[in-house]
C-alpha cells in the first residue's frame, strides 16, 4: 500500500469519526456523568474498530456480508440496542445529571462504560459497512491481507479515539453549564430521542 493510499484512508477515517452517530452521543452522555466513564467508553469504541478489523482479516466479516440473514440480524440487534440506550436516556434523568461525587469512580462503572462503547461500535452498521466495503479496497491484491487489514483497523481506532477524547474533554469542560437541571434534562431527552430514532431506522433497514 502506497503512502498516498494510506493518507487517503486516514482522511476517510477522519470523516467517519466526526460524522454524528451513536458513539458520539454515548461518549458525551458518559463524559457528563464522569470524565473517566467517557474515556472508558471511548476506549471501548476504539477497541470495537480493532475487533471489526480482526473479523475482516480472518474472513468472519465476509461470512456476515454473504449471509443475508446474518447481516439483517446484525442490523436488527444494533437497532434494538440503540433504542434501548435511547429509552434509558429519556427515562433515566428526570432529576437532571448526577453529580460526579454521587457516581464514584468504581471499576464496575468504568468497565460498564467501556462495554457500552464496545457494543455501540460493534453493533453500528455504519462501522460494519466501512470495514466490509471500504477497508478491503486499500489492501493490494496479493498483499499481506492480515497485517495490512489490522494496520488499517488500528489506524481507524486511533483516529476515532483521538476525536472521542476531544469530545470527552469538551463535555468535561462544559459540564458546569451542561449539568444545570434544565439543560441536562433537555440534553438527555434530545440525545435519547435521537438514539431511539437511529435505533428505529437501523432496525427498519433490516427489512
Amino acid at each position: 500500500m502506497s503512502l498516498s493510499s494510506y493518507v487517503t484512508f486516514c482522511g476517510l477515517c477522519a470523516a467517519l469519526a466526526v460524522s454524528p452517530g451513536p458513539d458520539s452521543l454515548l461518549i458525551l452522555r458518559y463524559s457528563l456523568q464522569q470524565l473517566s466513564s467517557g474515556i472508558a467508553a471511548a476506549l471501548g469504541s476504539a477497541l470495537g474498530n480493532v475487533v471489526w478489523a480482526l473479523m475482516v482479516a480472518i474472513g468472519l466479516a465476509a461470512l456476515i456480508e454473504q449471509s443475508a440473514e446474518a447481516y439483517r440480524g446484525l442490523k436488527l440487534i444494533g437497532g434494538l440496542y440503540l433504542f434501548y440506550l435511547g429509552t434509558q436516556a429519556v427515562r433515566g434523568r428526570k432529576r437532571g445529571m448526577q453529580d460526579p461525587a454521587e457516581i464514584g469512580p468504581g471499576a464496575a462503572g468504568v468497565m460498564s462504560s467501556a462495554g457500552a462503547g464496545l457494543l455501540s461500535c460493534m453493533l453500528n452498521p455504519k462501522v460494519g459497512l466501512f470495514f466490509l466495503a471500504v477497508v478491503p479496497q486499500f489492501v493490494p491484491e496479493g498483499g499481506a491481507v492480515f497485517p495490512l487489514t489490522m494496520l488499517l483497523g488500528v489506524t481507524l481506532a486511533v483516529i476515532v479515539l483521538m476525536y472521542l477524547a476531544v469530545l470527552c474533554l469538551f463535555a468535561a469542560k462544559a459540564s458546569a453549564w451542561l449539568k444545570q437541571p434544565k439543560v441536562s434534562r433537555a440534553l438527555e431527552k434530545t440525545s435519547g430521542l435521537i438514539l431511539c430514532a437511529l435505533g428505529i431506522g437501523t432496525a427498519a433497514s433490516a427489512y
